[in-house]
């Protein structure tokens, strides 16, 4: 019979190996779970290490696009505006090619003095200076068969005598515009629309040399005169015009009440300062120039409709001859003449008052310009 007791001694080595068995398995086990989660945690690390990596290829590859998309706007946006610059640059150009074509601009303006002085002159006469501002421009626009002209001229001085009284007085005063524009029917005929205004700047006076008083004889608006028409004007080449109106209306302006008399005439309403005039016009234009002398001269004819029809005219002529030499230095010729049959004027002697031809000269040297 087997002994009890060592039945006993081998279950329990029997129970202990067992027992250590299941330990050892059991480490096992825990040990091959740990692996696998560490291969888990490996697996998801490569994982979010990839997906990490495509999302940053994708938002460089992104980021290439957009660049290459912003480069290629960019070189679209500065095509456009080479594009845009090179068609203002070409408008400009041709522009100016336009305004030298179509435009011509001549003109002068000068300032003269003059001087003289007496010392023990059996002659007599007076020490006097004299000085005078004078200019006139000419712009003349011509495209197809549309033609515009503008003419201003004028002149203002005055002149120092060694008298008594009145040692300043005026000399020159003159302002004169006129315009026309034009549409061209046969050649060289333009059936035209004419405006132009006539007056002066300052205060005009009759002077005494005997006492110390002055009379009022002109101011600014009055008088003025204002001419507007429509009528035919010839123009062979650009030194000549000569223009006819049928359809005329001339407005007398004479601001100042006491000087109505003296421009309106004996049949006019002076309590008004605008007198209407309806007639017939003409004028005729010189303009030549050559190197640096310039000759200028308007003739312009005016009658009103009315009793005195054709038989009273009134007249308006300057010339106006300027030369310049040594660059700075300028003679000029101005002359004014003037036959209005409305005013009266009368002799020396302050008798006998009619209508009597206006003449005004003025020949000076100074300096200048003509262009």
């Amino acid at each position: 019979m087997i002994n009890s007791d060592k039945v006993v001694e081998l279950q329990k080595k029997q129970f202990i190996t067992t027992y250590h068995a299941e330990g050892i398995s059991q480490q096992i086990t825990e040990s091959t779970n740990q692996q696998i989660n560490i291969k888990m945690k490996l697996t998801k690390l490569f994982l979010a290490t990839f997906l990490l990596c495509n999302i940053n290829l994708f938002a460089q590859e992104n980021a290439n696009d957009s660049l290459r998309q912003a480069a290629i706007e960019a070189k679209a946006a500065a095509d456009d505006v080479l594009k845009t610059s090179t068609v203002a640059a070409d408008g400009l150009k041709k522009l100016a090619v336009d305004s030298a074509k179509y435009w011509k601009f001549s003109g002068m303006i000068g300032l003269n003095a003059s001087a003289t002085f007496f010392t023990n002159w059996a002659a007599g006469g007076n020490n006097a200076a004299t000085m005078v501002f004078a200019g006139n421009v000419r712009i003349i626009y011509k495209k197809d068969k549309f033609a515009w002209e503008t003419f201003f001229d004028t002149d203002f001085g005055y002149s120092y005598l060694d008298v008594k009284y009145n040692k300043w007085r005026k000399s020159n005063d003159k302002v004169n515009l006129s315009t026309k524009a034009g549409y061209e029917l046969p050649k060289n005929l333009y059936l035209t629309a004419l405006g132009s205004f006539r007056s002066q700047y300052a205060n005009g006076y009759e002077y005494f040399d005997d006492k110390d008083s002055t009379h009022l004889i002109s101011r600014i608006l009055s008088p003025s005169y204002t001419d507007i028409s429509v009528g035919l004007d010839w123009k062979p080449n650009n030194i000549f015009s000569l223009y006819y109106s049928p359809a005329a209306m001339r407005l007398t302006t004479v601001l100042d009440k006491n000087l109505r008399a003296k421009y309106y005439g004996t049949i006019a309403d002076l309590s008004k300062p605008v007198k209407f005039e309806g007639g017939m016009t003409a004028k005729a234009s010189v303009n030549w120039q050559y190197k640096t002398l310039k000759i200028i001269s308007t003739l312009t004819l005016f009658t009103p409709y009315n009793k005195k029809f054709g038989s009273c005219i009134d007249v308006d002529w300057d010339l106006a001859v300027s030369y310049q030499f040594l660059k700075v230095l300028n003679v000029s010729l101005g002359t004014s003449l003037k036959y209005y049959d409305a005013i009266l004027i009368p002799d020396k002697n302050g008798e006998n008052p009619k209508q009597r031809v206006q003449l005004k000269n003025l020949i000076g040297i100074g300096v200048g310009y003509t262009f």
